[in-house]
């Protein structure tokens, strides 16, 4: 404990010294998560210890670690710093994970659908509790202490002997909870497993700044690699990572739109979501993230993190100097270059933003994987995304091109364990291969199955762009682009056919007539061909549910647009109304 409140300590100080164009926040966090406070205690059960509403789920009492760092924080006005009514409520919240806990110190991984996925030592969880128990186990009764220390040896016990064999997130996460267990319960032996596994981590980083976990780039779980290595970096000062977390940062500081989401083109884990990324501390370490970190608060405004960042930020966050302006700055073309091959770009041209995507992989089996199917993304900055919103599975409407029989993948309602490859030969909706192309214009030459599908995307002025789109059409398979939109919920949609239709729940299948060249919605215009269809909602198939449902808010807007041998190319123009 004495090392991580001595850092935070340490850091309280910096911001009084902290140069004019140093980036300094730290004043404002400790306010912050004291006004949350209260809410937490809301939800807390006295009886039973435990926090949150409604199903309870182990992950409920991540919550004591913000009521943790308020409980160890000085500060003005930090009326919770050593009450001991809040550390009782602490040490309660903590019992409650142990009487949950079987024999080797899981949980049953329970989700608020009351649905269940097995045992787990569950990895944000047990890292909160250790980050708690260093805070607070000085001012432990010592029969609280011991039995904290039982209970928390055996689930780091089986941690460190079994979750350290493949890179991925979870272990990472794991690792960094495991060397702040090490310390905090003088177990010197999961400090160097802890180490040795986090240079794994660190050198299993692509060279351009992302950690695959299937073919190509998660952008969102890029995150959880980044606050492991920033959190273990601040209590190990092992600065062989920070290159790495250097590399990340500036990975993020071009994958992500304007407005601060996350750009979801070349996700293979998630598809587009709305909310502002928030960073986490592990970006406050070196420059780039600052510089990142900056950014992102100026659009989600500090005093909106929630009551976990905050407090880690307060425990482990770090001010300083920001990076400069890198590539990433607009104007400007990005190429995410490997091994001398361009596998992305990002194109900021005016107000417009385009990704566009040559990463190709397999249909992967796992749930968890999604089908690389959703090629390129499009970003004005007066009305956000318009086209894009990512990869999914069993949804070739999600498809930049498909080419065979689209009926043959799709959702079946309560399948839990589906098939997710489409029948050989019949299906071809993610490509075998794509080429990022320069000129004429920016864009992607594909292969699926028998064909050869092109985009091109050229911006023509601040507020239209041009998309063309062609396929070989030689195969005498059906072959069809689909355009992907995002929903603005309640917000009307007008087609050139006379549709005029609040956009909610209730489906829409509109044919080529009633859709008739055109689509209007939430101040943006798409000029379709003749032969144009509209579906919506398009859903995904949702991972993260055992039965793979999802909402109509999840869903697109998809427009389909068929190509025979009379009709091999189009030309789409976007244009912005509002």
């Amino acid at each position: 404990m004495r090392r991580i409140m001595l850092v935070t300590v340490l850091f309280l100080v910096s911001a009084a010294s902290g140069r004019a164009d140093d980036f300094v926040y730290r004043d404002r966090l400790l306010p912050g998560l004291v006004k949350r406070v209260p809410d937490i205690l809301k939800t807390y059960d006295e009886k039973t210890g435990r926090l949150g509403q409604g199903i309870w789920i182990c992950r409920d009492q991540d919550a004591m670690y913000p009521l943790a760092v308020a409980y160890a924080t000085p500060g003005a006005g930090n009326r919770y710093h050593k009450d001991s009514a809040l550390l009782d409520v602490i040490m309660k919240a903590g019992d409650a994970l142990i009487a949950d806990a079987d024999a080797k110190g899981q949980w049953v991984f329970r989700k608020k659908d009351n649905s269940t996925w097995g045992s787990i030592w569950m990895p944000w969880t047990y890292s909160r509790w250790i980050r708690s128990f260093a805070l607070i186990k000085d001012d432990m009764p010592a029969d609280r202490r011991e039995k904290w220390e039982k209970a928390l040896m055996l689930g780091y016990t089986g941690i460190t002997e079994t979750q350290f064999g493949r890179i991925h997130n979870i272990p990472a996460h794991h690792a960094m909870g495991a060397y702040i267990a090490g310390k905090a319960l003088n177990r010197p032996e999961w400090c160097k497993r802890a180490a040795d596994f986090m240079r794994k981590v660190a050198a299993a980083q692509s060279e351009a700044g992302y950690w695959s976990e299937g073919g190509g780039p998660v952008v969102q779980y890029n995150e959880v690699y980044v606050e492991a290595l920033g959190i273990y970096h601040v209590v190990s000062g092992d600065q062989r990572v920070l290159p790495h977390l250097e590399r990340a940062a500036e990975f993020h500081r071009h994958f992500t739109y304007p407005s601060g989401q996350c750009v979801e083109t070349i996700d293979q884990r998630n598809p587009y979501e709305e909310g502002i990324r928030s960073g986490n501390a592990g970006f406050t370490v070196i420059a780039a993230g600052r510089a990142y970190l900056k950014s992102q608060w100026a659009a989600l405004d500090i005093d909106n993190l929630d009551a976990d960042r905050l407090a880690s930020l307060i425990q482990f966050g770090q001010e300083g100097p920001v990076a400069g302006e890198s590539s990433g700055e607009s104007p400007r073309t990005f190429v995410l270059t490997e091994a001398g091959r361009d596998n992305a770009a990002i194109l900021r041209q005016g107000p417009w933003f385009v990704c566009l995507s040559a990463y190709t992989a397999p249909i992967a089996t796992h749930r968890f994987h999604q089908d690389r199917q959703n090629m390129f993304s499009i970003f004005h900055d007066r009305v956000g995304l318009v086209i894009g919103g990512g990869n999914t599975k069993l949804q070739p409407a999600w498809s930049t091109f498909a080419v065979g029989d689209e009926s043959l993948l799709e959702h079946k309602p309560g399948d839990e364990n589906p098939t997710f490859v489409p029948p050989a030969g019949k299906l071809f909706h993610v490509p075998s291969a794509a080429k990022l192309v320069r000129e004429p214009a920016w864009g992607l030459e594909m292969t699926y199955g028998p064909e050869t599908c092109r985009v091109r995307v050229e911006p023509r002025d601040d507020r239209a762009i041009v998309c063309r789109l062609s396929a070989s059409t030689t195969s005498g398979m059906p072959v069809a682009a689909h355009l992907t939109l995002l929903p603005h919920w309640k917000e009307t949609l007008r087609t050139g056919g006379g549709t005029r239709i609040e956009l909610g729940e209730g489906p829409l299948n509109l044919s080529a007539a009633q859709v008739d060249g055109s689509v209007e919605h939430a101040g943006w215009r798409l000029i379709l061909p003749a032969s144009a269809t509209l579906q919506w909602p398009a859903l995904p198939h949702n991972p993260y549910r055992k039965d793979g449902h999802a909402e109509p808010k999840e869903g697109l807007i998809s427009i389909r647009i068929p190509f025979d041998p009379q009709h091999g190319e189009c030309e789409v123009v976007l244009e912005i109304v509002k």
